[in-house]
């Protein structure tokens, strides 16, 4: 199965696609100590659903609004960081 993946794959495709991993390589690393490794206690995982963000209008400088458009896709998300950073330190006083 060489074609190019464009979708969802069924299981059938998924059992297809050829194993690429190096295990030679990866057993001779030796960092991997197999299912032991990682002790988690499903029984006591909750899944958290973030709360849903809310739409605003924000007025920014243009300087500072250029700076964090420069850096690429994901904008917005990296200003609510900042914001939220802020709000943390401010938070603790």
């Amino acid at each position: 199965m060489n074609e190019r993946i464009t979708g969802p794959l069924s299981i059938e495709d998924v059992r297809k696609l050829e194993d690429k991993t190096d295990r030679d390589r990866l057993r001779a690393e030796g960092d991997y100590e197999g299912e032991a490794e990682f002790e988690v206690d499903w029984a006591r995982a909750e899944l958290v659903i973030p709360e849903a963000k809310r739409m605003i209008s924000l007025r920014l400088d243009p300087d500072v609004l250029a700076f964090f458009k420069a850096q690429g896709k994901g904008y917005q998300t990296r200003i609510n960081a900042v914001l939220r950073a802020y709000m943390e330190a401010h938070k603790t006083r």
